[in-house]
C-alpha cells in the first residue's frame, strides 16, 4: 500500500483528498503547512507528496526545494496542487522540483491519474517525464 503525504492548509480540501485516496487503498498522512510537511516527510517516508503551492509561511515551492535538497527525501515524487493555473505557475513549480502539477478545483480522476503515474514511475525507477524535459505525464 502506497503512503501519500498531503500538505494542504485548507481543511476541506485535505479531508476530500484524504477520504478519496483512502477509499482507493492508499495510506494517507497529513500536514497543514510547509514546516509540518517537511517534518512529516522525514518521519513518515511517504511514497509520494501532494503539496499545495499556496501554503501560509513556507509555500509549496520552498517546501519542495527543501525536500529535494535533503538526501532522505529527494527521491520522493512531489505533485503540486494549486489554484494557480497559469503556465508561469506550472513552470515555477517544476523549477522548484515538483514532478507534476495539477490545478484546483480538484478533479479527482485527473489527480488519481497523475498520482498513479508518479508512483509507477518511482517503482520502475524511470526518469522524469514532466514539462522539464518537454513531455507531459
Amino acid at each position: 500500500m502506497a503512503k501519500i503525504l498531503i500538505v494542504e492548509d485548507n481543511e476541506m480540501n485535505r479531508d476530500l483528498i484524504t477520504r478519496r485516496l483512502s477509499k482507493r487503498n492508499y495510506l494517507v498522512v497529513e500536514a497543514i503547512d510547509g514546516d509540518h510537511g517537511l517534518k512529516m516527510a522525514a518521519q513518515e517516508s511517504p511514497d509520494l507528496i501532494v503539496v499545495d503551492l499556496g501554503l501560509p509561511g513556507m509555500d509549496g515551492c520552498e517546501l519542495t526545494r527543501r525536500l529535494k535538497a535533503e538526501p532522505a527525501t529527494k527521491h520522493i515524487p512531489v505533485l503540486a496542487l494549486t489554484a494557480y493555473a497559469r503556465s508561469e505557475d506550472r513552470e515555477r513549480a517544476l523549477a522548484a522540483g515538483c514532478d507534476d502539477f495539477e490545478t484546483k478545483p480538484i478533479q479527482l480522476e485527473a489527480l488519481l491519474t497523475k498520482i498513479k503515474a508518479l508512483l509507477a514511475r518511482c517503482q520502475t525507477g524511470s526518469a522524469p517525464t514532466d514539462g522539464r524535459q518537454g513531455e507531459g505525464i
